[in-house]
């Protein structure tokens, strides 16, 4: 549901920050002293002075919502909807009184200021590549338009703006990771997967020839699926659940057609978000989605 009664004023969502913000304390944002005494207030918001660097501070100090022109309510707004209900820029822009450049550089923000997912494997994983269209949108043309006829045999490449991606899932941990990449070879699988608990880890992949350097390396035992020989499953082998994330991948995407390959990494941190409060109750996937950018 719609946590209407948390951002039905900016009172409201002042409040809201703040009990996220200060939830183990307050402290001055600038010099981590807990020397804090409360300083009037600007607005809706209350601020604060600092007795050991004197210096003033409120509740968005320091965050991705100071100096914001979009209020704050309407700014968790957008994040809720673009999270929750994978709302487009442009669906949001109709929704909320502000301009569209406005919004798309927060919400670019937003996603900008996730941290990335610190990959740390249990195993066995699986692990598997798409690609997906992904050009220069909102640069200067300093070449022709891409061609929209047939799309070119082989596998997409970052130059020819179809960047891989990679979907790794962790068995053991339950962990899920997507993770653009400028190219799906060898050096890359082993960069994603070099960061694991056992000394040799299970992998388990299709037939693509990127993955073949993991049966010589001690430090995995590789077993693969060959699609192309018709062969999906065997036994515990196969990539159906990377399979399964990649498509909740591109449906997440989808609404946001033409992002830059630039920008792709930013637009793929908030799935991973997504993906944590997607059954949780309203207020307590917004009190997640504002911890996610402090």
């Amino acid at each position: 549901m719609f946590p209407f009664e948390l951002l039905s004023s900016e009172a409201s969502a002042a409040n809201l920050l703040e009990q996220v913000r200060w939830r183990e304390g307050l402290q001055c944002p600038r010099c981590r002293s807990e020397s804090v005494i409360k300083h009037g207030s600007y607005r809706e918001y209350q601020r604060y002075i600092c007795k050991d660097c004197d210096r003033t501070f409120n509740d968005k100090t320091g965050t991705i919502f100071a100096h914001a022109k979009i209020g704050l309510g309407k700014l968790l707004f957008a994040f809720y909807s673009f999270l929750r209900f994978n709302t487009s820029i442009r669906q949001l822009d109709a929704e909320i009184d502000v301009s569209y450049r406005s919004l798309r550089r927060r919400v670019e923000q937003f996603a900008r200021t996730l941290d990335a997912p610190a990959i740390h494997l249990v195993g066995p994983v699986e692990i598997d590549e798409f690609y997906v269209s992904a050009g220069k949108k909102g640069r200067e043309r300093d070449q022709e338009s891409r061609s929209r006829a047939l799309s070119k045999r082989g596998r997409g490449r970052y130059e020819g703006d179809k960047p891989p991606v990679f979907t790794l899932v962790d068995r053991g941990s339950g962990q899920r990771y997507v993770v653009p990449a400028k190219s799906a070879d060898k050096a890359t699988v082993r960069l994603l997967l070099d960061n694991h608990e056992k000394e040799s880890l299970t992998v388990y992949t299709d037939g693509f020839r990127a993955y073949d350097p993991l049966d010589d390396d001690e430090s995995f035992h590789r077993e693969s699926v060959i699609h192309g020989d018709g062969e999906y499953v065997d036994g515990d082998a196969h990539v159906n659940t990377c399979e399964s994330h990649t498509s909740l991948a591109r449906r997440w995407l989808s609404p946001h057609r033409g992002v830059s390959k630039d920008k792709l990494t930013a637009y793929l941190r908030p799935f991973q978000l997504r993906r944590r409060i997607l059954r949780k109750p309203g207020r307590e996937a917004l009190k997640q989605i504002i911890r996610g950018v402090l």
